[in-house]
């Protein structure tokens, strides 16, 4: 019996170290047959996508104090030098898109203006913008984006939204079928397919990645003739972007295609966090990919090269750095990537609520 009972416990410990490889694999072969449904548009009303949210209890750490930002450095810790270095690969795949914003342009190398932003590197002080994106029209309220981090779909919008300077709130669903999968579905007749756009300015949503595109652009991108269409082929261009984000994701090891087992049940009816970054930020994607394990909803401000919200944080806090954290639900505002991971873990997982 008992080497009966060890030549079982030794399947099990093959079937379960198999299934880490081979489910996010699964997943992401299934979603790209999931995707080829006909795109959706349809008419919804703003009310519909805002959340009623009853906070639930939760509080900063006792004596929690922000750590001091620490500009271009490498954060300390364990794994921090292999996650700048797969962030790096990962950036580099998809051709540092959505690091720029669409028609940016440098205004000018010796800028003295000490309440705007300006990356300053000895004796230059670089100020660069958008010459196109000032006149396009603005959302007065962020769009809803449910979707999930390793999915190439996803990420392709999301990039999209960097380069038109937009801020948008994640909804997440990891593995399209956890956190606010349940959400979509009852939006959606049941289906939970990812990502799933809500625009409550015009009263639209959409299903297909390739439609949300072509609507951010039509809806709030400068006029087509207004600049070199060649700048979005990294996302037009289908084949290309697919497997390049897809090759992005692997590079991160598939991240947030599955819920954390600790994260608190209830993170879904927290307040949306608020994070400054952009897409390709290899210090910015440690923090986004917890946030999307622990299905934390956040509101991303978009802070790519040239985005005018670069000015808005150094008005807000002195300086630009990113990633920066502002947390509603306990009033932590904060910088430093491995530090924000550290307080996510503690403030939103079971083992420090117990």
């Amino acid at each position: 019996i008992d080497e009966q009972l060890n030549i079982q416990n030794t399947k099990a410990m093959r079937v379960s170290n198999l299934e880490r490889v081979i489910v996010p694999v699964i997943l992401l072969i299934n979603e790209t047959f999931s995707f080829s449904y006909v795109g959706v548009r349809r008419k919804i009303s703003a009310e519909s996508v805002t959340r009623v949210r009853s906070r639930p209890s939760v509080r900063a750490p006792e004596g929690f104090v922000a750590p001091q930002p620490k500009p271009l450095a490498i954060p300390e810790g364990e794994g921090q030098i292999g996650s700048l270095f797969s962030g790096t690969v990962a950036l580099a795949l998809r051709l540092a898109t959505g690091a720029f914003v669409l028609g940016w342009k440098i205004d000018s190398l010796s800028y003295q203006n000490n309440g705007d932003y300006s990356l300053k590197l000895g004796p230059i002080s670089l100020r660069d913008s958008s010459s196109i994106l000032p006149d396009a029209p603005r959302p007065k309220v962020p769009l809803v984006l449910y979707e999930y981090e390793s999915s190439p779909y996803c990420r392709i919008v999301r990039e999209t939204m960097n380069l038109l300077d937009i801020n948008y709130e994640c909804r997440p669903c990891p593995g399209a079928r956890r956190g606010f999968s349940d959400e979509l579905a009852g939006l959606t007749e049941g289906r939970r397919t990812v990502p799933y756009l809500i625009d409550p300015n015009a009263g639209r949503a959409m299903f297909e990645s390739s439609d949300q595109i072509e609507y951010l652009l039509d809806m709030y991108g400068p006029p087509p003739g207004s600049y070199d269409g060649l700048a979005l082929w990294p996302i037009r261009f289908q084949q290309f972007a697919f497997f390049t984000s897809a090759f992005a994701a692997l590079a991160r090891g598939m991240p947030a295609s599955q819920p954390d087992k600790l994260a608190r049940p209830d993170n879904t009816e927290m307040l949306p966090l608020k994070l400054w970054g952009y897409e390709c930020s290899p210090f910015v994607r440690p923090v986004r990919e917890r946030m999307c394990e622990l299905c934390l909803p956040h509101i991303i401000v978009s802070c790519s090269r040239g985005s005018a919200n670069r000015d808005a944080m150094v008005k807000k806090t002195g300086r630009f750095q990113v990633p920066y954290l502002e947390d509603p639900n306990t009033g932590i505002e904060m910088f430093e990537s491995n530090e924000i991971c550290k307080y996510l873990d503690t403030v939103y997982t079971t083992k420090e609520n117990l």
